[in-house]
């Protein structure tokens, strides 16, 4: 099946990928700044399987490295997944939420994270005629007053789009993957409204990854039943 690279891989949706992936037979490479949580993954999922690489998104020497490091293990890198992401509440009118000094950490990882996450990983895809998947939100698609994690999201589903007209001609493809609430630590505290397990997101990843090399699908939108458009 390949080798899957994958970022914030170290619980929620970033593991369960990991774990559904090893399942349909990819080998992958995990990164994320957790470098205790990662070794457990590896032991769950057998070292033949899965290694783990430390990592911090936001360093763009460390991504380049990772990638470089994963191509000369195991020859190729085939798929990775853009899926690092934080929020913290947020309020322009200043009415609530986090002081802004904490929501730098937040732009960082989900925009520019994810944007170098890309830059260092296509060439390999282009080598491989790999695909890049990028963990958006249903957020990035609809009006959160005051939120800016929405916004960050909003980014990442315009970055994919440019991103995958660039790759026009080179046979790699670009896929968004705009998750509803789903069940994670970010969400902790959301108990009034449905929510996805992280491995229906998996699911819709790995759809994604097993099509034809002549199939692009370029968004999946996954909500749970019931969900508000707003919520």
């Amino acid at each position: 099946m390949g080798v899957l690279m994958i970022t914030g891989a170290s619980r929620g949706i970033g593991a369960a990928t990991a774990r559904l992936a090893v399942d349909q037979g990819y080998r992958v490479v995990l990164l994320a700044r957790d470098a205790e949580a990662l070794s457990g993954l590896v032991e769950e999922l057998g070292a033949g399987s899965a290694a783990a690489l430390p990592c911090d998104v936001t360093d763009y020497a460390s991504l380049t490295e990772a990638v470089a490091t994963t191509e000369q293990r195991f020859g190729s890198v085939d798929a990775v997944l853009a899926n690092a992401g934080m929020s913290v509440p947020t309020s322009f009118l200043g009415s609530g939420g986090a002081e802004p000094e904490q929501w730098r950490d937040m732009v960082l990882t989900n925009v520019y994270g994810a944007a170098i996450t890309a830059r260092a990983a296509l060439p390999a895809l282009v080598r491989s005629r790999g695909h890049l998947v990028l963990t958006g939100s249903n957020a990035g698609r609809g009006i959160r007053p005051g939120n800016l994690y929405s916004a960050t999201k909003w980014a990442v589903t315009g970055m994919a789009q440019n991103i995958r007209a660039e790759c026009v001609g080179t046979g790699v493809r670009v896929t968004l993957v705009q998750p509803g609430m789903v069940e994670t630590d970010m969400t902790a505290d959301r108990t009034d409204v449905p929510k996805l397990r992280a491995e229906d997101i998996a699911r819709g990843v790995l759809y994604a990854l097993s099509q034809p090399e002549t199939v692009d699908v370029n968004e999946l939108t996954i909500r749970p039943v019931g969900q508000a458009p707003q919520s």
